[in-house]
């Protein structure tokens, strides 16, 4: 009992935190079309009275988080702010219909998802509405958790093992600096920096300043939540994409190698980093696989034009954001599948990108080829390394343990979505798409996740935390060893 008042009083505290993000859409209502300001003021008051009330009771609860609790209440925080957050999109009856395609917005949104319950009309979406799926975005991208980490010790708490569950990849205890407030900090710091700079080169390029302030925050986050239903391609702009294409890359770039930039003054930082030089060799040859198909099947009126199609899905597709200029459902076979496993294994550790790491697949691939090794020379020695380190046994097994769970997942989701009605590519597409974070499917779920059912619904929301929450962090909640005291 006593760690569940620790948990309840930080729930409700962080509950309370996030009720005042609703602020900046009503300012922006109010200096536009003042039509959603009263759903948002719901949203707002049930928001902070309901963690005002669940604090209440336990206000005076100063224990320390153990490793635990730390995870317990990241799924929780990520539970409820689903549910919350929901709200104004839900009393707004503007595009969401049921308090389920509101929840699934919502986390799409945090989870920095990208795909959209809403069928189509976001061009006539009161412009609040528009902000404030872009701001889910943003505020999802580095995670929510890493933000109240910077204001825990404030609070009276410590803040570690909410880190260490929040931070994606599995070098979760690395870090910036030695203080981990003082990490937290300096991530949101580079954060806020390049998506001031996202934006500044979206308005530059000709965006207008609404849609460049939505975009950034929807590119930096990788996230995908565009203000038109025709995404990145209503501006029909090459240089709009060349931005988007540059952003989306920084945001698949672990933070920490940003970090070491900025600190250091030196972009040979990017270079020395093994996981990008891995990265950008697996877009470049998804880029060229796809792009020798168009040129096959003469898809586009030139190969140039074919070129720049195929880099900037692979980057939008592997990034996990999820813009696009064209269906790649239309697109010559196995085109679209070719982007579909992109998700799985462009993003870094460590970045707003989901999908697996590229870190975990080189790991993997390691291990494999030891195995292999150890087939031929079964007494030596062969430890992994990484950036020049030798990994502990532990961390590579947990790799291999990551992929099956993963893969497991993803077969399983995928045949529960084929209770829906839907086929067998295009379940394992939605699932694809929201396990990794990404948005888009394949035919009728590449737009927009309208047309499937609540109980499918239901399913995409729970693999979209599955994957913002790397698996483990979520499912380990559901294991009776976990409520053992």
């Amino acid at each position: 009992m006593h760690r569940f008042v620790a948990v309840q009083r930080i729930t409700g505290m962080l509950l309370m935190l996030f009720s005042f993000t609703m602020v900046p859409p009503i300012i922006v209502d109010q200096l536009t079309e003042a039509t959603t300001t009263g759903p948002f003021l719901m949203g707002l008051w049930i928001t902070f009275l309901t963690g005002a009330l669940v604090w209440w009771p336990a206000r005076k609860e100063h224990a320390e988080l153990k490793t635990r609790d730390g995870f317990l209440i990241t799924v929780l925080f990520w539970a409820v702010l689903g549910a919350f957050g929901a709200i104004p999109l839900f009393f707004a009856d503007e595009a969401w219909h049921s308090y389920t395609d509101a929840v699934f917005e919502a986390v799409s949104g945090l989870t920095t998802t990208g795909a959209t319950s809403v069928a189509s009309g976001l061009d006539e979406l009161p412009p609040a509405l528009n902000y404030y799926r872009a701001q889910l975005h943003w505020l999802g991208g580095m995670g929510i958790i890493v933000l109240a980490v910077a204001v825990l010790p404030m609070l009276g708490v410590g803040g570690m093992q909410l880190y260490r569950a929040e931070t994606p990849g599995p070098l979760k205890n690395s870090k910036l600096t030695p203080r981990i407030t003082e990490t937290a900090r300096v991530l949101w710091l580079v954060y806020l920096s390049l998506t001031i700079a996202c934006g500044l080169s979206f308005w530059a390029v000709g965006m207008p300043p609404f849609d460049a302030l939505c975009h950034a925050f929807s590119t930096l986050a990788t996230g995908g939540f565009s203000t038109h239903d025709a995404s990145i391609g209503y501006f029909k702009s090459i240089n709009v994409e060349y931005v988007a294409m540059l952003f989306m890359m920084l945001g698949t770039i672990n933070f920490a190698t940003h970090f070491a930039v900025w600190r250091g003054r030196n972009l040979r930082f990017y270079w020395r980093d093994t996981e990008l030089r891995v990265c950008i060799a697996i877009i470049l040859l998804y880029t060229v696989m796809i792009w020798l198909l168009f040129v096959i099947h003469h898809t586009y009126s030139s190969p140039l034009l074919a070129l720049h199609k195929a880099i900037f899905h692979v980057v939008s597709y592997g990034s996990t954001t999820g813009f696009a200029t064209d269906d790649p459902t239309h697109w010559p076979s196995p085109a679209p599948l070719l982007l579909m496993l992109s998700m799985f294994m462009v993003g870094c550790a460590g970045s707003t990108a989901g999908g697996v790491k590229v870190v975990r697949l080189m790991l993997f691939v390691k291990q494999a080829m030891r195995e292999i090794q150890k087939l031929l020379h079964p007494s030596a020695e062969m430890g992994i390394k990484l950036g020049g380190k030798t990994l502990p046994d532990e961390v590579v097994y947990a790799v291999g343990a990551f992929f099956s769970v993963y893969i497991g997942c993803t077969i399983v989701l995928s045949f529960l979505m084929m209770l829906t009605g839907l086929d067998p590519v295009i379940a394992f597409s939605a699932i694809a798409a929201t396990i990794n974070n990404s948005g888009p499917g394949l035919g009728p779920v590449a737009a927009s996740m309208a047309h499937v059912n609540a109980f499918g619904k239901w399913l995409m929301i729970f693999a979209m935390l599955l994957g913002r929450l790397e698996i483990f962090t979520l499912l380990i909640v559901f294991t009776p060893g976990f409520w053992r005291r």
